[in-house]
């Protein structure tokens, strides 16, 4: 790519025209079936031809390893994909499109989505959920910064008690991954 900074400027002038089209249809929330679901990732999944992306989550990547406690090493975005399935299955969530990023030609484009359960009476983000219990991540923009803060601040908050991925000292946080992987201007 030529100029990555003219394309980051271009994608995030057609995510914000995008989002501003489904600012009409929010109301369209929908529920994320128990069957005819495939998980891509721990925070994204495709229903129906459709792919779909939680707002602000960032989920281990595929072919990076942590050190279980049995010594052995397992695949960090195997088990995020694995947990959001169960997240899935048990919380059932309701979602609703608060952006879409387009694709290239390859690709179908993919609807940001803010997903929500209920848990004996409490409505839980699913988002935070994964975050908080230490299998998914805040996402970052392409500064470095987190793409929303609260899900920041749940994320320090999982570190700190060594929930779930977090109870492994070689976790490989995705984040780290990416940011590295960042051509230099």
């Amino acid at each position: 790519m030529r100029n990555p900074r003219r394309f980051l400027r271009l994608s995030c002038a057609s995510l914000l025209f995008a989002s501003s089209a489904l600012a009409d249809n929010t109301d369209r929330t929908f529920a994320i079936p128990q069957a005819g679901v495939t998980f891509l990732t721990g925070d994204s999944w495709q229903q129906a031809g459709q792919r779909f992306r939680l707002y602000g989550v960032q989920s281990c990547l595929r072919g990076t390893f942590y050190t279980d406690k049995a010594g052995e090493h397992q695949d960090c975005g195997a088990v995020s994909t694995a947990m959001l399935a169960a997240f899935v299955r048990d919380l059932k969530p309701v979602c609703a499109p608060v952006a879409l990023i387009a694709a290239g030609q390859s690709q179908p484009a993919t609807v940001l989505v803010i997903c929500t359960g209920e848990v004996h009476g409490k409505r839980l983000d699913l988002g935070a959920t994964m975050i908080t219990q230490g299998f998914a991540f805040a996402a970052i923009d392409s500064e470095g910064r987190p793409v929303y803060l609260h899900y920041l601040i749940e994320e320090g908050i999982a570190q700190q008690a060594r929930k779930g991925l977090w109870a492994f000292a070689d976790l490989p946080h995705p984040n780290n991954t990416l940011l590295s992987a960042k051509p230099m201007p």
